[in-house]
Protein backbone atom coordinates (compact mmCIF):
# COMPACT_ATOMS: atom_id res chain seq x y z
CA UNK A 1 0.00 0.00 0.00
CA UNK A 2 1.69 3.24 -1.13
CA UNK A 3 2.20 5.69 1.70
CA UNK A 4 1.27 9.24 1.07
CA UNK A 5 4.07 11.96 1.40
CA UNK A 6 5.37 13.50 3.89
CA UNK A 7 3.91 10.90 6.24
CA UNK A 8 6.38 9.15 8.41
CA UNK A 9 8.28 5.66 7.89
CA UNK A 10 6.47 3.15 9.74
CA UNK A 11 7.47 -0.66 10.60
CA UNK A 12 5.31 -3.53 9.02
CA UNK A 13 4.54 -3.73 12.64
CA UNK A 14 2.59 -0.80 12.98
CA UNK A 15 4.93 1.05 14.78
CA UNK A 16 7.15 4.18 13.69
CA UNK A 17 10.66 3.65 12.55
CA UNK A 18 13.56 4.45 14.49
CA UNK A 19 16.81 5.41 13.50
CA UNK A 20 19.07 3.12 14.30
CA UNK A 21 21.62 5.36 16.28
CA UNK A 22 19.44 6.34 18.81
CA UNK A 23 18.87 2.78 19.31
CA UNK A 24 22.02 1.40 19.66
CA UNK A 25 22.87 -1.16 22.42
CA UNK A 26 18.91 -1.32 22.91
CA UNK A 27 16.17 -3.81 22.78
CA UNK A 28 14.63 -3.62 19.31
CA UNK A 29 11.67 -6.11 18.17
CA UNK A 30 10.96 -8.33 15.40
CA UNK A 31 9.50 -6.25 12.51
CA UNK A 32 10.68 -3.10 13.46
CA UNK A 33 12.20 -0.93 10.58
CA UNK A 34 15.59 1.33 10.94
CA UNK A 35 16.11 4.36 9.84
CA UNK A 36 20.05 6.25 9.39
CA UNK A 37 20.55 10.06 9.01
CA UNK A 38 20.79 10.58 4.62
CA UNK A 39 24.18 11.44 4.31
CA UNK A 40 23.74 13.27 1.18
CA UNK A 41 21.35 16.08 3.39
CA UNK A 42 23.57 18.58 5.26
CA UNK A 43 20.50 19.57 7.81
CA UNK A 44 22.52 17.71 10.61
CA UNK A 45 21.74 15.10 13.20
CA UNK A 46 17.88 14.90 13.82
CA UNK A 47 16.97 16.64 10.73
CA UNK A 48 14.37 16.17 8.11
CA UNK A 49 17.14 14.05 6.13
CA UNK A 50 16.77 10.46 8.46
CA UNK A 51 14.78 8.06 6.04
CA UNK A 52 14.61 4.47 5.70
CA UNK A 53 17.77 2.48 5.62
CA UNK A 54 18.13 2.09 2.22
CA UNK A 55 20.34 -1.41 0.71
CA UNK A 56 20.23 0.13 -3.13
CA UNK A 57 23.14 0.79 -5.50
CA UNK A 58 22.84 4.77 -4.16
CA UNK A 59 23.27 3.95 -1.17
CA UNK A 60 26.69 1.42 -1.48
CA UNK A 61 27.87 4.12 -3.01
CA UNK A 62 27.92 6.30 0.36
CA UNK A 63 28.68 2.93 2.42
CA UNK A 64 28.25 -0.40 2.32
CA UNK A 65 26.01 -1.93 5.04
CA UNK A 66 26.07 -5.33 6.03
CA UNK A 67 23.20 -7.33 7.36
CA UNK A 68 24.26 -9.29 10.40
CA UNK A 69 22.60 -11.90 12.51
CA UNK A 70 18.67 -10.19 13.56
CA UNK A 71 18.34 -8.66 10.16
CA UNK A 72 16.73 -9.29 7.40
CA UNK A 73 16.75 -7.34 3.77
CA UNK A 74 13.31 -6.97 2.51
CA UNK A 75 13.24 -5.09 -0.88
CA UNK A 76 15.55 -1.99 -0.26
CA UNK A 77 14.76 -2.44 3.34
CA UNK A 78 15.63 -3.59 6.57
CA UNK A 79 13.80 -5.28 9.30
CA UNK A 80 14.66 -6.79 12.14
CA UNK A 81 13.77 -10.79 12.68
CA UNK A 82 14.84 -10.96 16.39
CA UNK A 83 14.31 -9.68 19.78
CA UNK A 84 17.76 -8.51 21.29
CA UNK A 85 20.40 -5.44 21.39
CA UNK A 86 21.06 -3.82 18.30
CA UNK A 87 25.06 -3.76 17.87
CA UNK A 88 27.00 -1.79 15.32
CA UNK A 89 30.65 -1.94 14.10
CA UNK A 90 32.21 1.02 12.10
CA UNK A 91 34.09 0.04 9.28
CA UNK A 92 37.93 0.13 8.70
CA UNK A 93 37.90 2.75 5.93
CA UNK A 94 35.52 5.19 8.59
CA UNK A 95 33.23 6.07 5.04
CA UNK A 96 30.22 5.32 6.56
CA UNK A 97 27.69 2.35 6.58
CA UNK A 98 29.26 -0.67 8.52
CA UNK A 99 28.06 -4.01 10.18
CA UNK A 100 24.48 -4.02 12.02
CA UNK A 101 23.22 -6.88 14.00
CA UNK A 102 20.85 -8.14 16.57
CA UNK A 103 22.78 -9.66 19.53
CA UNK A 104 20.41 -12.07 21.37
CA UNK A 105 20.30 -14.80 23.65
CA UNK A 106 18.65 -17.74 21.25
CA UNK A 107 19.60 -21.27 22.16
CA UNK A 108 17.78 -22.94 18.53
CA UNK A 109 20.64 -22.59 16.08
CA UNK A 110 19.33 -21.36 12.06
CA UNK A 111 21.57 -22.39 9.65
CA UNK A 112 23.63 -20.32 8.05
CA UNK A 113 26.13 -19.93 4.88
CA UNK A 114 29.87 -19.93 5.71
CA UNK A 115 29.14 -21.03 9.70
CA UNK A 116 31.71 -23.38 10.91
CA UNK A 117 29.78 -26.15 12.92
CA UNK A 118 29.95 -29.14 15.22
CA UNK A 119 27.63 -31.99 14.12
CA UNK A 120 26.72 -35.40 14.76
CA UNK A 121 26.46 -37.91 11.94
CA UNK A 122 23.06 -39.82 12.64
CA UNK A 123 23.00 -41.52 9.36
CA UNK A 124 24.49 -42.68 5.88
CA UNK A 125 21.98 -42.69 2.83
CA UNK A 126 23.79 -43.90 -0.26
CA UNK A 127 26.74 -41.30 -0.57
CA UNK A 128 25.46 -38.92 1.79
CA UNK A 129 25.77 -38.50 5.35
CA UNK A 130 22.58 -36.79 7.21
CA UNK A 131 24.77 -34.72 10.14
CA UNK A 132 22.50 -33.50 13.69
CA UNK A 133 23.73 -30.00 13.23
CA UNK A 134 21.02 -28.92 16.17
CA UNK A 135 19.02 -27.28 13.49
CA UNK A 136 15.30 -28.11 12.33
CA UNK A 137 16.65 -30.57 9.92
CA UNK A 138 19.72 -32.38 9.56
CA UNK A 139 22.15 -31.50 6.94
CA UNK A 140 23.87 -33.45 4.00
CA UNK A 141 27.55 -33.96 3.72
CA UNK A 142 28.40 -36.26 0.85
CA UNK A 143 31.70 -38.35 0.90
CA UNK A 144 33.70 -36.47 -1.76
CA UNK A 145 33.55 -32.81 0.96
CA UNK A 146 36.54 -34.28 2.50
CA UNK A 147 40.30 -33.60 1.32
CA UNK A 148 41.69 -36.27 -0.76
CA UNK A 149 38.05 -38.34 -1.02
CA UNK A 150 37.62 -39.82 -4.43
CA UNK A 151 35.15 -42.61 -5.51
CA UNK A 152 37.95 -45.13 -4.71
CA UNK A 153 39.59 -43.83 -1.49
CA UNK A 154 36.18 -43.13 0.59
CA UNK A 155 36.38 -41.27 4.19
CA UNK A 156 36.17 -43.44 7.25
CA UNK A 157 32.98 -41.91 8.57
CA UNK A 158 30.73 -43.51 10.86
CA UNK A 159 27.03 -43.19 12.42
CA UNK A 160 27.85 -41.37 15.93
CA UNK A 161 30.98 -39.73 14.57
CA UNK A 162 31.72 -35.81 15.39
CA UNK A 163 32.12 -33.53 11.86
CA UNK A 164 33.76 -30.18 12.27
CA UNK A 165 32.85 -28.40 8.86
CA UNK A 166 31.13 -25.37 7.62
CA UNK A 167 27.37 -24.95 5.16
CA UNK A 168 27.75 -23.82 1.77
CA UNK A 169 24.25 -24.20 1.35
CA UNK A 170 21.72 -22.83 4.18
CA UNK A 171 18.36 -20.82 2.99
CA UNK A 172 14.81 -21.39 4.16
CA UNK A 173 13.56 -23.40 1.37
CA UNK A 174 16.81 -25.69 0.64
CA UNK A 175 18.06 -28.46 3.02
CA UNK A 176 21.86 -27.77 4.59
CA UNK A 177 24.70 -28.37 3.14
CA UNK A 178 27.84 -29.00 4.63
CA UNK A 179 31.43 -29.43 3.35
CA UNK A 180 34.71 -30.43 5.17
CA UNK A 181 37.30 -28.59 2.48
CA UNK A 182 37.84 -25.00 1.77
CA UNK A 183 37.79 -23.43 -1.66
CA UNK A 184 40.92 -24.62 -2.12
CA UNK A 185 39.97 -28.41 -1.38
CA UNK A 186 41.89 -28.19 1.96
CA UNK A 187 41.14 -29.69 5.01
CA UNK A 188 41.82 -26.37 7.21
CA UNK A 189 41.09 -28.25 10.17
CA UNK A 190 37.98 -29.45 9.27
CA UNK A 191 36.55 -33.36 9.36
CA UNK A 192 35.72 -35.86 12.08
CA UNK A 193 36.70 -34.88 15.22
CA UNK A 194 39.05 -37.09 17.34
CA UNK A 195 37.12 -39.73 19.57
CA UNK A 196 38.71 -38.54 23.15
CA UNK A 197 37.10 -35.37 24.64
CA UNK A 198 33.62 -33.81 25.70
CA UNK A 199 31.08 -32.30 23.76
CA UNK A 200 28.60 -29.36 25.45
CA UNK A 201 26.37 -27.27 24.38
CA UNK A 202 26.00 -23.30 25.21
CA UNK A 203 24.33 -20.65 24.21
CA UNK A 204 24.85 -18.77 21.19
CA UNK A 205 25.76 -15.56 22.70
CA UNK A 206 28.33 -17.19 24.32
CA UNK A 207 29.85 -18.74 21.81
CA UNK A 208 30.20 -15.37 19.36
CA UNK A 209 31.59 -13.83 22.85
CA UNK A 210 34.20 -16.57 23.05
CA UNK A 211 35.11 -15.93 19.05
CA UNK A 212 35.54 -12.66 19.49
CA UNK A 213 39.48 -11.35 18.94
CA UNK A 214 39.98 -9.46 22.40
CA UNK A 215 38.39 -12.25 24.27
CA UNK A 216 39.77 -13.02 27.72
CA UNK A 217 38.15 -15.99 29.02
CA UNK A 218 40.40 -17.85 26.32
CA UNK A 219 43.99 -16.68 26.99
CA UNK A 220 42.89 -17.15 30.95
CA UNK A 221 42.19 -20.77 29.94
CA UNK A 222 44.73 -21.56 28.10
CA UNK A 223 47.20 -20.77 30.43
CA UNK A 224 45.56 -23.16 32.80
CA UNK A 225 46.38 -26.61 31.46
CA UNK A 226 47.07 -27.60 28.23
CA UNK A 227 44.15 -28.11 25.67
CA UNK A 228 42.33 -28.42 21.98
CA UNK A 229 39.23 -26.68 21.73
CA UNK A 230 37.00 -26.84 18.86
CA UNK A 231 34.30 -24.30 18.29
CA UNK A 232 30.85 -24.45 16.40
CA UNK A 233 28.77 -21.86 15.84
CA UNK A 234 25.41 -23.86 16.72
CA UNK A 235 26.37 -23.37 19.88
CA UNK A 236 28.76 -26.74 20.46
CA UNK A 237 32.05 -26.77 21.77
CA UNK A 238 34.45 -29.76 22.09
CA UNK A 239 37.19 -29.64 24.30
CA UNK A 240 40.45 -32.45 25.42
CA UNK A 241 42.38 -32.07 28.28
CA UNK A 242 45.10 -34.14 29.28
CA UNK A 243 42.74 -35.72 31.96
CA UNK A 244 39.42 -36.57 32.15
CA UNK A 245 39.35 -34.59 35.38
CA UNK A 246 41.18 -31.20 33.39
CA UNK A 247 38.53 -31.74 30.73
CA UNK A 248 35.38 -31.36 32.99
CA UNK A 249 37.19 -28.64 34.74
CA UNK A 250 37.19 -26.54 31.50
CA UNK A 251 34.22 -27.43 30.81
CA UNK A 252 32.50 -26.30 33.66
CA UNK A 253 34.28 -22.97 33.39
CA UNK A 254 33.04 -21.88 30.20
CA UNK A 255 29.57 -22.98 30.32
CA UNK A 256 29.84 -21.21 33.55
CA UNK A 257 31.78 -17.93 32.67
CA UNK A 258 29.18 -16.75 30.79
CA UNK A 259 27.02 -15.49 33.95
CA UNK A 260 30.50 -14.07 35.71
CA UNK A 261 31.84 -10.94 36.04
CA UNK A 262 35.66 -10.11 35.05
CA UNK A 263 36.52 -10.20 38.82
CA UNK A 264 35.05 -13.41 39.79
CA UNK A 265 36.14 -15.35 36.76
CA UNK A 266 39.54 -14.04 37.53
CA UNK A 267 39.04 -15.40 41.26
CA UNK A 268 38.03 -18.74 40.27
CA UNK A 269 41.37 -19.08 37.36
CA UNK A 270 43.42 -18.04 40.51
CA UNK A 271 42.34 -21.06 42.62
CA UNK A 272 42.73 -23.52 39.27
CA UNK A 273 46.26 -22.16 39.03
CA UNK A 274 47.56 -22.30 42.93
CA UNK A 275 45.70 -26.24 42.90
Amino acid sequence: MAEAAGVPAESPAGCRARAARTVLDQVVLPGEELLLPEQEDGEGPGGAGERPLRLNAAARSRGRVVCGPGLRRCGDRLLVTKCGRLRHKEPGSGSGGGVYWVDSQQKRYVPVKGDHVIGIVTAKSGDIFKVDVGGSEPASLSYLAFEGATKRNRPNVQVGDLIYGQFVVANKDMEPEMVCIDSCGRANGMGVIGQDGLLFKVTLGLIRKLLAPDCEILQEVGKLYPLEIVFGMNGRIWVKAKTIQQTLILANILEACEHMTTDQRKQIFSRLAES
